[in-house]
């Protein structure tokens, strides 16, 4: 049986003008809520419980499952704008008006997009294992591996585990570890993500690379609220000089490094990430 609060979480549902949107709340209502935006082929049922139950402990924490995404009805994006579109559509359709949004991946990509856009509606900005888009000056070119994985019809959970830890025993313990622990929601057969989704988000990923990376510095320079960086310096996907060159053109952010770890740091660290965000969030 699971000994995790956020394996417990119903899911609810809100109407949006394009979609029946899927979501969970967990942790003490008030406050501003803490969104989180998901990776590639991500859903409700892949965010580590742990993680969660650590967030949940002291904030108002939501995931959900953007349009035409695992539980959530509608045509899936096919561009950071259009999922970005559907992030906003959905924290509207909850009746928020001002959240903070934390990012993981793609989702981080997305989360800037939107503080950016609509910064009205963020007050405060955590970016995990991202990049800030386009392609970071003097960042060492992508294993060819990376994108053969990450494109194949089925994803394993060996190839969850090459992709997003560090290729050492302590990184597959930790990968194998997380795998666990989303188990007892996996183990449902609850929705994946449509290959049309996923076609959707790669062909976002893409795109967002394409940008030219004097718009980057300049959409960078353009986000006025604090933002917390943090990256793995053993991550395989997006390397760690992403982060430390996207701080550097932001006006108020702040950077955390995780030594050991690779693009899954925040489930490899559950604990410590959390305490990061959480005192991050407290200003």
């Amino acid at each position: 049986m699971s000994t995790y609060l956020a394996d417990a979480a119903e899911n609810l549902s809100v109407e949006g003008p394009s979609a029946t949107f899927a979501y969970r709340r967990l942790g003490p209502r008030g406050g501003t809520p803490l969104v989180l935006l998901n990776r590639v082929r991500g859903t409700l049922d892949w965010w580590d419980p742990e993680f969660l139950d650590h967030l949940a402990a002291e904030r108002d924490v939501i995931v959900f499952d953007n349009v035409g995404t695992g539980y959530t009805t509608g045509a899936p994006a096919d561009s950071v704008g259009g999922l970005a579109d559907g992030t906003v559509e959905f924290i509207e359709a909850l009746g928020l008006t001002q959240v903070d949004l934390l990012g993981w991946t793609l989702g981080g990509t997305v989360a800037q997009h939107i503080t950016r856009t609509r910064p009205d509606l963020v007050r405060r900005l955590v970016v995990a294992a991202a990049g800030p888009g386009g392609t970071v000056p003097g960042a060492p070119a992508p294993d060819p591996r990376i994108r053969a994985t990450m494109t194949k019809p089925e994803v394993t959970g060996d190839d969850l585990v090459f992709l997003f830890f560090p290729d050492t025993d302590t990184g597959r313990a930790a990968g194998y570890a997380h795998l666990a622990r989303v188990a007892t929601r996996l183990a449902t057969g609850l929705p994946e993500v449509s290959e049309a989704a996923a076609l959707g988000q790669i062909t976002a990923i893409a795109k967002d690379a394409a940008i030219p990376f004097e718009q980057v510095r300049a959409d960078l320079a353009a986000i006025r609220q604090p933002v917390l960086y943090a990256t793995g310096m053993q991550d395989a996907m997006i390397p760690a000089l992403a982060a430390y060159t996207a701080v550097q053109h932001l006006p108020s952010a702040t950077l955390v490094a995780y030594s050991d770890a690779g693009h899954a740091f925040l489930f490899q660290h559950a604990k410590d990430f959390a305490a990061q965000v959480t005192a991050f969030l407290a200003g």
